[in-house]
């Protein structure tokens, strides 16, 4: 869960090695800001600075910004192997320090590696298992390989997943790189080249990309792309796709955070994703779903909570029966896949390993596979057998928002297709993939009109140390994923229940001012109202979600605090209603003096087991 960055330049270029590497750490801090680090060759040597902390701190209290160099890597870190510290920050180098490394995901075999290295005298500086590829590039060197040879054979002994990118003082126009499992991409520029985790890394220069497969590796100079796979080289001009991305889209825009930025945009990235949807030919994916025998939806983070709504759905909808299941537990109940089963899986990034690796195991097994995701390009959309992509713009905060939306958006709209294929199992209960044409307003609406609200509830919980977010049916996972970002961004205990089983041992907690928030959405929840009552007789604070004209009987009588949604369809209040829960932790953190973009042991793309 960390971000590499590798360029190698023309001298003629004129903008700095610290300016390229200072905008792609930044770009990239997202994916990891334990630690920092870059390395340039610089003339006769390689010159490596790093440290403990953020990329700023790092900029401001080194030499930074003197750096010289047309060849360079660096590195954003969510310490997995060793603890967050100076020497443990990549890069990573040799013995001699000709070599540095820098890598995003985990060698699995690095102990027994390492074992090797120290027998052939070898001497470790850190406790991460990057280093041991400098020592094994350097082993091989010594036994007469020329570098890039050096680099392959080093690469051909790693099992694992890896993103590498190298620099090596006896290669000084290159960078060597190697990807297996985890994310890399190539930049394709005028007299530049790079290699990174992200395409925004370098989107500043260039919108040319290649996307790399598993087990490619090669080397870019500021003329060369060269690839190869299994030692045959690739067809680079074959690969290059145009991103539609601009740098201005991965910019702050004169909001204080990304996360608020992202939060404004819903109305616009539901809208876009919507539009994304009805152009695209999904006919195939709908027919595998329609016919499938079992459906499977995975998902990590909020990205299982949108699967828990979509299986839902599935299940009141039309009758279909839908299994959410959390991608890292997959692996258990895929003993229970066979072929003709469909295999949902949901993902922001197209690249969360744990969501990749349930997809993996579930085509071994037979199922069809379907990739819910924002990055078209990603490896959970190449491995696929079908992409729904949902082009719901960049989104760099750690905390999920508006792609949250847009997959329930999505899912919704798979739902309300698929009842042209499916009979719905009752005519009141039929979705319209219409009516979701008014999300991108009802969510404008929240934005505009209930900010000031949330902000309120946020004043109250900065005191509390734990809060309930409680809802029914559709309610549970909008309310587990509105306990998730209190979690995330404001570091506040919360916990998510259906409202009906809080009597069954949660409500022991309860006390007087204990914050307690209903998601009321008005469909098959109805019993919620005496939950409320329930809450509020044991001296809860109760905060309710709920849409104006529901604001009646308990809940109005016994809600300390109402938050009031828009009139709207179901399938909208379905999308619209985890809104005023982002707001109401994003300002909560900023209220606590947080960062809401950087919560601590957090990282937006988890690529490691």
């Amino acid at each position: 869960m960390c971000g590499i960055i590798g360029f190698a330049k023309s001298a003629s270029k004129s903008i700095s090695c610290s300016s390229i590497l200072e905008e792609g750490l930044r770009r990239l801090e997202y994916r990891g800001y334990d630690s920092a680090g870059v390395a340039v060759i610089q003339g006769n040597r390689v010159v490596v600075i790093k440290d403990v902390g953020v990329v700023d701190k790092i900029i401001s209290t080194s030499d930074f910004k003197s750096l010289e160099g047309n060849v360079g890597i660096g590195h954003v870190r969510w310490a997995t192997h060793g603890r967050p510290s100076k020497v443990n920050a990549h890069p990573q180098v040799d013995c001699s320090g000709r070599i540095a490394v820098v890598h995003n995901g985990i060698i699995e075999n690095y102990l027994e590696l390492k074992r090797f290295l120290a027998d052939n005298g070898h001497v470790f500086a850190s406790e991460t298992d990057t280093e041991v590829v400098a020592h094994l590039i350097e082993h091989f060197k010594s036994l007469g390989l020329k570098p890039f040879d050096a680099f392959k054979k080093a690469v051909s002994m790693l099992r694992g997943s890896y993103a590498i990118a190298v620099v090596d003082l006896d290669a000084p126009s290159k960078v060597f790189f190697a990807r297996n499992v985890s994310p890399l991409v190539i930049g394709i520029g005028d007299g530049i080249n790079f290699v990174a985790s992200d395409i925004v890394a370098f989107i500043k220069y260039t919108n040319r990309v290649i996307v790399l497969n598993d087990g490619e590796l090669g080397y870019i100079s500021d003329s060369e792309v060269y690839i190869e796979r299994d030692g045959v080289p690739v067809d680079v001009l074959s690969r290059v796709r145009v991103v539609e991305m601009s740098a201005q889209s991965i910019e702050k825009g004169g909001y204080k955070h990304f996360m608020a930025k992202e939060i404004a945009e819903q109305p616009y990235s539901l809208a876009q994703t919507l539009a994304s949807l009805q152009s695209q030919d999904i006919a195939k994916a709908l027919n595998t779903i329609a016919n499938a025998k079992r459906i499977y939806i995975v998902g990590a983070g909020s990205s299982y909570h949108a699967a828990l709504l979509g299986a839902t759905a599935f299940k009141v909808f039309l009758g279909i029966d839908a299994e959410a299941v959390i991608s890292s537990e997959f692996k258990a109940v895929s003993r229970a896949v066979r072929y003709g089963d469909a295999v949902i899986g949901v993902s922001q990034s197209g690249e969360t390993i744990d969501t990749l690796l349930a997809l993996r195991e579930a085509k071994e097994r037979g199922a069809t596979t379907i990739a819910i995701v924002n990055n078209p390009f990603s490896t959970i959309a190449r491995e696929s057998d079908h992409v729904v992509a949902m082009k719901a713009g960049p989104e760099i905060a750690v905390a999920a928002t508006k792609t949250f939306t847009t997959q329930v958006l999505t899912l919704l709209y798979i739902v309300a297709r698929l009842t042209e294929l499916v009979e719905p199992v009752e005519a009141e209960l039929r979705i319209s993939s219409e009516s979701l044409k008014l999300s991108h307003e009802i969510a404008q609406k929240v934005i505009d009109e209930l900010n000031d609200d949330c902000r309120r509830v946020a004043e109250f919980l900065l005191s509390k140390h734990s809060a309930y977010y409680l809802g029914r049916v559709f309610g549970v996972p909008i309310a587990m994923e509105g306990a998730l970002k209190l979690k995330e961004v404001a570091y506040i205990h919360a916990e998510a229940y259906p409202a009906g089983e809080s009597k069954h041992g949660p409500i022991a907690l309860v006390e007087r001012e204990f914050p307690t928030i209903f998601i009321y959405l008005g469909f098959l929840d109805e019993a919620l109202e005496s939950n409320v009552e329930e809450m509020k007789a044991r001296g809860a604070y109760v905060v309710t979600v709920a849409q104006d004209d529901m604001i009646v009987g308990s809940i109005a009588r016994y809600s300390d605090t109402v938050i009031r949604m828009p009139r709207a369809p179901l399938e909208v209040r379905l999308v619209t209603y985890a809104i005023p829960l982002q707001l109401i932790a994003y300002h909560t953190s900023v209220l606590k003096g947080l960062d809401p973009d950087k919560p601590r042991n957090l990282a937006k793309t988890v690529t490691v087991v």
